[in-house]
């Protein structure tokens, strides 16, 4: 990778696959997250939980569908909950885990064909901690 790969378009450029909706990924969603998307669905945010996430730990993760998809994902029509899905899906990659655990960077990029593998790590590092702070303050 050359030195002047210094931005996120530079390491991840999304190709609205759904890979990163694929598979047993832990998104968690908080009850806030839980209300706005049975709000946006049109589900009675009572039994939203009990229908649509899974117990991980202590707290609750969106469900997958029997192929393995998030439950919430469409092949032809992509994320059906786009304007409310939770923080980590609008994140993606750029997760505060790779920080901590770079090596999960080139692990995500071999699912996702949009990331590029083999960054270095201070420029990771520098391009994630700047998206995160981004993102804290937009709220």
């Amino acid at each position: 990778m050359d030195s002047i790969s210094k931005t996120e378009d530079d390491i991840f450029k999304c190709r609205m696959c759904g890979s990163c909706c694929s598979g047993f990924g832990g998104t968690y969603v908080s009850r806030e997250e839980c209300l706005a998307i049975s709000q946006f669905i049109g589900c009675d945010p009572a039994s939203f939980r009990e229908k649509y996430c899974s117990v991980s730990g202590s707290g609750y993760v969106l469900a997958t569908s029997e192929d393995g998809n998030c439950i919430f994902f469409d092949d032809k029509k992509g994320c059906t909950i786009h304007p409310v899905k939770p923080p980590m899906c609008r994140k993606w990659p750029f997760i505060e885990a790779v920080i901590h655990h770079p090596e999960n960077w080139n692990v995500m990029a071999g699912s996702c064909p949009g990331m590029k593998k083999d960054v270095p790590w201070d420029v990771l590092k520098k391009i994630i901690s700047v998206k995160i702070n981004n993102q804290n303050i937009a709220g």
